[in-house]
């Protein structure tokens, strides 16, 4: 897997400067180095762009990487809401998003995700692109609520699915979240709302269209 990601990221990464500068601001603010792949971000990116998504929630900011790229997407119309349970990870990604020019189409609202997700929820607030990368035991929660959240036709990309493989491989160390990503890939392959596939980029990423 690892050989894989490395000849993809080699043919088709190229130098951004932007994204290098958001890798430094995390390392420089003791935040741990999990932002998603190169090529992974550029296939947010791309998978935003495609489907013509104008209003995007993120579960988990970090510092902002996955936010530039999901926004990069986006038509000067469109809105990113990212949420964040560290207050100064949010902060540092909506510096690194303002830097990027995205500050007047990002939102971040900080604390327990699920509690704002339910929040977003009795608001009657819609989305038509998701993006979770947080804390991977509660992966199904954020799902089910996301669902509730989409229109229909909306697209949920969820990141780490693979485990670095471990999911897969019973060779591979298991790591703390891979029970918790086998039982969450059969949820998504399962679920009767979503139509979904698996995609070995970066650490493996579920993309799935809401059917309502």
């Amino acid at each position: 897997m690892k050989i894989i990601n490395n000849y993809i990221d080699s043919v088709f990464y190229h130098e951004d400067s932007l994204l290098e500068d958001v890798l430094h601001s995390i390392e420089e603010n003791g935040m741990r180095p999990i932002s998603v792949s190169a090529s992974t971000g550029k296939l947010l990116t791309m998978l935003v762009s495609i489907s013509g998504a104008k209003n995007i929630l993120e579960i988990g900011a970090l510092g902002g990487y996955s936010g530039i790229c999901l926004a990069r997407g986006l038509g000067n119309e469109g809105k990113l809401t990212s949420l964040e349970l560290m207050e100064d990870y949010a902060n540092l990604a909506a510096s690194n998003l303002a830097k990027a020019g995205f500050q007047n189409q990002v939102t971040y609202i900080t604390g327990p995700a699920l509690h704002n997700l339910e929040q977003l929820v009795k608001e009657n607030k819609k989305f038509d692109f998701f993006f979770i990368d947080a804390d991977k035991e509660n992966y199904e929660n954020y799902l089910n609520q996301c669902i509730q959240l989409a229109v229909n036709g909306a697209v949920i990309v969820c990141d780490n699915v693979l485990a670095r493989g471990s999911v897969a491989d019973d060779s591979i160390e298991a790591k703390k979240h891979t029970e918790f990503m086998k039982q969450f890939n059969q949820t998504v392959a399962n679920h009767p709302q979503l139509e979904s596939n698996l995609i070995p980029i970066g650490d493996g990423l579920t993309i799935s269209i809401v059917k309502k």
